[in-house]
């Protein structure tokens, strides 16, 4: 193939100019685009078929003769482009290309299904039907997309080319958006990210889906787009000179071993190139892959993996290749139907290229997704990847009759069975196996965002970590620098990746938390002329009944194990003898005044009623409040510190210095207030902050110290700083605000406390 470079689509010029053609001229018009049609349509014609489409034409050309499109041309060349785009682009036949020339007929012309029936019969009445029934959603105020999803899905049970016809006037009308208005660009390009270009994915049809996504880029970040655009137009000349220079040398070993192929360049999509600059934190100029080499070789399908696989080994040969880029699905095809076998190899001047290796007929299925499966399907009797995903859907559908929301929400997992696609904030597809949970998304993204997962939120809804994700759903992932993974997260996750994260870290954080465990029992045998030694090690893990030495160290350090009791050991040699432990007397700093502690009083009541009170301090880095889990921390200088049990120094201070720990509980006293911080999160409505201060100062009679709401997007973020009494309060004022509507999360945070003694 001569030129080196292939661009899908001209990322810069609108597609359509103002139309400015007199009647003479639109009949001319029409009449050229008809007979384009009819051209592409010849390979498929039999007998009796160019009539039914002139008469189809020529219904549509009547129904629609009054109507233009907002660019001012006649109607009619809508429907016959999305014809043009069913037959040149999906690889569709004449009936599709009837019901694509009809398909806007019945919805908004005076032509009746009951006519389209009896002209041309009942296969064709119902795809158009279909379509008829997509299109009255399109435009609903409630729960859009998810009935327009769950329209577009009943279609599959009678015919999945409705879906077809319907992906191709989507794509017509993405490429003709700049005459319509600025808010109903955004709203089309929106849909059209959200459901159609997942929809066009999940069909197989790559390129469809990839200028869909391009297309919705243009009106919804339309500076990236250009921007991008610019650059990829402006390095066109460099990139081409780079992709002749790259394939000359496989080019010679090709010809060398006789095979019959093309290889060309083709640009990564703007938004593609956009996502990567996004989410690797990159400028245009630092990402590498900005297009892929493809090879397509015509083979016979008994030599098809074989001679990908040689073409594999001679591209290797000459360039080396990075192990964990390569993508085999010669082996294991996608659920949509999808073969190939993509590398990447270090070519000249030190830069990764993405190599993609395809046979002619997988190429086709690449392209042209279930109509070109379905065409090298012919005679082959056995029920495959599509035909069980059909079944399961039908299935589904049989047993489902509620509406909207709900039904969107029961069925996309069964609409994806073998794997499901879910969004990023910012509309990046991820692929993940059926059955991942939130928890499982964070760590695909990165193992660091998943470690420090706390939650996430699903369409703005805060959910658990292990929260199961369905197709289609759009997750914000929450993380907290405090978060670490315990045990319980194996059970939330089903990838590989994730599990294999949360292995490795819970192996280092008990190593790391260990390690103080250990210093901590060499410093307290010793203190009494004890040895560490291993047969003391192996005494105290019996004693404790733990696994090993490891799980010993970890619980001390932990404070799962209290090695106060060892002062009470008896040295017996160079041996221990662990006698059952003994309650203890807890000292108290000489320089706070106390309650004595007695062996029989082993916990410290602070804020009791009797004139007899502790002199204590809040820790600054927690906060308590009374209802907390607490224990007291001896600080010198400070004297008594109270600590929340959750507090982030908690393990090093229980570990270090168990000594010095006191524990303690609260008792009731309502005189004192304390002040604690909330945030809140919700729909942004007018009189949400009066509904607010409502529940706290009237309902409650809770005193507000301050209050302030930040206003985003349709939603609003406050924070509120509150004096409460205790936890029980604080709880039932949580409580309250939650059962607000629109209100979506309100959780404590910490704030400057004061407190009286």
């Amino acid at each position: 193939m001569d030129s080196a470079i292939i661009d899908p689509i001209d990322p810069i010029e609108p597609v359509l100019t103002k139309y400015t053609l007199n009647e003479e001229q639109e009949k001319k018009e029409i009449i050229r685009h008809y007979r384009a049609l009819l051209r592409s349509l010849r390979p498929k014609l039999k007998k009796g078929d160019k009539e039914m489409v002139r008469q189809a034409f020529e219904m549509a050309a009547n129904a629609h003769k009054t109507m233009r499109r907002k660019s001012g041309e006649p109607y009619i060349l809508h429907p016959i482009a999305v014809a043009m785009i069913c037959v040149e682009e999906i690889g569709l036949g004449v009936r599709s290309t009837i019901c694509a020339l009809l398909h806007d007929t019945v919805e908004d012309t005076d032509i009746s299904l009951e006519d389209v029936e009896m002209e041309f019969g009942t296969e064709i009445a119902k795809i158009v039907d279909g379509l008829t029934k997509i299109s009255n959603v399109i435009d609903t105020n409630i729960s859009q997309q998810a009935e327009n999803f769950k329209k577009i899905l009943l279609t599959l049970t009678d015919d999945p080319r409705v879906i077809l016809i319907k992906l191709a006037d989507r794509l017509h009308n993405m490429r003709t958006l700049d005459h319509m208005k600025q808010e109903k660009q955004l709203k089309i390009a929106s849909e059209t990210v959200w459901v159609y270009a997942p929809l066009a994915h999940r069909m197989g049809l790559y390129s469809i889906k990839t200028e869909l996504e391009d297309l919705s880029m243009k009106y919804m970040e339309s500076e990236a787009y250009r921007n991008i655009a610019r650059k990829l137009s402006e390095t066109k000349r460099e990139r081409t000179r780079y992709i002749n220079e790259f394939i000359r040398p496989i080019k010679d070993k090709l010809n060398a071993g006789n095979f019959d192929y093309e290889i060309y360049g083709r640009p990564k999509s703007i938004h593609s190139i956009w996502n990567k600059i996004k989410k690797k934190s990159v400028a245009f100029e630092e990402v590498y892959d900005l297009f892929a080499i493809r090879v397509i070789l015509n083979s016979p399908p008994e030599k098809e993996k074989e001679d990908c696989w040689k073409v594999y080994s001679m591209i290797t040969d000459e360039y080396n290749p990075s192990p964990e880029r390569l993508r085999d699905w010669l082996s294991n095809p996608k659920s949509n139907g999808y073969e190939a076998l993509h590398t990447t190899v270090m070519g000249p001047q030190g830069k990764w290229v993405e190599v993609q290796i395809r046979t002619k007929r997988m190429n086709e299925i690449a392209e042209k997704g279930l109509a070109a499966h379905y065409k090298y399907k012919e005679g082959n009797s056995d029920e495959d990847r599509f035909d069980q995903w059909f079944s399961q859907i039908r299935e589904v559908l049989s047993t489902q009759d509620t509406d909207g929301v709900d039904f969107l929400q029961d069925f996309k997992t069964s609409f994806l069975a073998e794997e499901i696609y879910v969004y990023t904030p910012k509309g990046e597809i991820k692929m993940l196996p059926t059955g991942s949970t939130a928890l499982d998304f964070a760590f695909s993204i990165h193992s660091a965002i998943g470690t420090k997962c706390i939650g996430a939120k699903v369409h703005h809804k805060l959910v658990p970590i292990g929260h199961k994700l369905r197709s289609g759903d759009q997750i914000e992932i929450i993380t907290s620098n405090k978060q670490k993974p315990s045990e319980d997260w194996l059970n939330l996750v089903v990838t590989a990746k994730a599990k294999n994260k949360i292995k490795d870290s819970l192996r280092e954080e008990k190593r790391k938390i260990a390690e103080d465990g250990k210093y901590i029992l060499q410093r307290r045998l010793e203190s009494f002329g004890a040895a560490y030694s291993h047969y003391n090690i192996e005494e105290l893990v019996q004693y404790y009944k733990v696994n090993s030495s490891l799980d010993l160290h970890y619980k001390i350090a932990t404070k799962a194990i209290d090695l106060r009791e060892i002062k009470d050991f008896q040295l017996l040699g160079d041996k221990i003898e662990i006698p059952k432990p003994k309650p203890i007397q807890i000292e108290l700093p000489s320089d706070a005044a106390h309650k004595s502690v007695s062996k029989k009083d082993s916990e410290l009541i602070i804020f009791g009623e009797s004139s007899d009170k502790i002199m204590y301090n809040l820790a600054k880095c927690c906060h308590p409040i009374p209802g907390d889990d607490v224990f007291g921390f001896v600080s010198t200088g400070k004297g008594l510190v109270i600590h929340r049990n959750n507090c982030p120094n908690a393990t090093q201070l229980l570990a270090n210095y168990g000594h010095r720990v006191v524990k303690t509980k609260w008792a009731k006293n309502k005189e004192i207030s304390f002040l604690t911080g909330l945030k809140i999160v919700g729909l942004d409505d007018v009189g949400v902050i009066n509904k607010i201060t409502n529940v706290i100062s009237g309902d409650l009679r809770i005193n507000i110290s301050g209050l302030s709401i930040d206003s985003k997007e349709g939603y609003f973020q406050g924070t509120i700083k509150v004096f409460v009494h205790d936890k029980e309060e604080l709880e039932l004022l949580v409580e309250r605000l939650k059962s607000l509507n629109g209100i979506q999360t309100v959780d404590r945070f910490e704030t400057e406390t004061t407190s009286g003694s």
